[in-house]
């Protein structure tokens, strides 16, 4: 399978890092363009839009989280974000907003390409098989797995890379519970990793296909496991 690669947008002030990661990201054959702050960047997002965005959460004027809620309310570009060790809170709502992945600094570079990659190839339908192809339905809940589409009663459902994976998995298992580890090494194919990232998704893609979020249906709790598909129409 060929490598998937795109345009980057890599927004961070430290142009060592910045110089840095852009270097990792051409190795592997994507276009990049640095920009060093918020403003700029969702300018330059919103009149030429990237099919991915590194993004550092502390910048100068507009934060990255400002950045962040802002792409979303008119695209889904993938995010990937960029985290001090100590902003746990700030990731956490970092991912509410509907940023894809993070990573921690100080981090390797190569590790950072390799989660660029991971979720462009995502985000643009790739690592699907063919026996993953097909159109799964859950009373008016429609997935097209080849289409890279979901709809819920005729109307489009505006879904990041990694809610449309998990939603898929989850309708494609009914009835079956999964540890928030065993999600995330199945959705997002991490074998380690913050299981706190699960359950932001599970909240924002509830938010998005549950008539009610707090009692939900459709995706439901199973205490002490994890999360199983459930059955929206019984």
């Amino acid at each position: 399978m060929s490598e998937v690669t795109g345009r980057i947008l890599v927004v961070d002030d430290d142009p060592t890092v910045s110089e840095v990661v852009t270097r990792y990201l051409l190795r592997d054959g994507h276009e990049v363009e640095c920009v060093p702050d918020g403003q700029k960047a969702l300018d330059r997002a919103l009149s030429a839009p990237p099919d991915l965005v590194v993004l550092d959460l502390m910048l100068p004027g507009m934060d990255g989280l400002e950045v962040c809620r802002r792409l979303r309310e008119h695209s889904p570009v993938p995010v990937v974000m960029l985290t001090a060790l100590g902003e746990e809170a700030d990731r956490l709502t970092g991912l509410e907003l509907g940023a894809d992945d993070y990573v921690v600094k100080p981090f390797s570079p190569r590790e950072l390409a390799l989660r660029v990659r991971s979720v462009l190839r995502r985000a643009q339908g790739g690592g699907l098989t063919p026996s993953d192809q097909g159109v799964l339905r859950d009373d008016g809940l429609v997935v097209d797995i080849g289409a890279y589409e979901a709809s819920l009663r005729g109307g489009t459902l505006a879904l990041t890379a990694r809610e449309f994976d998990l939603l898929a998995f989850l309708l494609r298992h009914p009835r079956q519970a999964f540890t928030r580890e065993q999600l995330l090494e199945h959705v997002w194919g991490w074998t380690f990793g913050d299981s706190s990232t699960v359950t932001v998704h599970v909240r924002r893609l509830r938010e998005k296909i549950e008539v009610d979020p707090t009692n939900p249906a459709r995706i439901q709790t199973v205490w002490g496991v994890g999360y199983r598909y459930g059955d929206a129409a019984s």
